[in-house]
């Protein structure tokens, strides 16, 4: 059983597709992504530091139980890693897919979506 403090976190055998999409499916959680894919070392105070607290617990909260992040205590502070090995093993080649895209802002003038 995990320590109280410990997040609990997918198996890499039983991450969803669906799960993995819909947490990539909002541009902070995006921008959180990106940023974790650089390899450097992160806490959760400091990957979206502009965002109030609890917008920042949510976008994690949604990004580790869809198996994208991995959260471990050290101290005071969570950091967080990015399930690089665990994505590709599970769905080849989909997050360097989502990391080569950039998303693109809906027409201001329009109120459709670009194709």
């Amino acid at each position: 059983m995990p320590d109280a403090a410990e997040p609990t976190h997918p198996r890499a055998e039983d991450l969803d597709l669906a799960a993995v999409l819909a947490a990539l499916g909002h541009p902070v959680r995006l921008d959180i992504v990106r940023k974790l894919a650089s390899g450097e070392r992160t806490f959760c105070g400091e990957v979206v530091p502009d965002l109030p607290r609890s917008s920042v617990t949510h976008h994690l909260k949604t990004l580790r139980e869809g198996g994208v992040i991995s959260q471990r205590p050290q101290g005071r502070k969570l950091y967080l890693t990015l399930r690089r090995d665990d994505l590709e093993l599970r769905f080849p080649g989909l997050l360097e897919l989502v990391l080569a895209c950039r998303s693109r802002p809906l027409d201001s003038e329009s109120d459709e979506q670009p194709l």
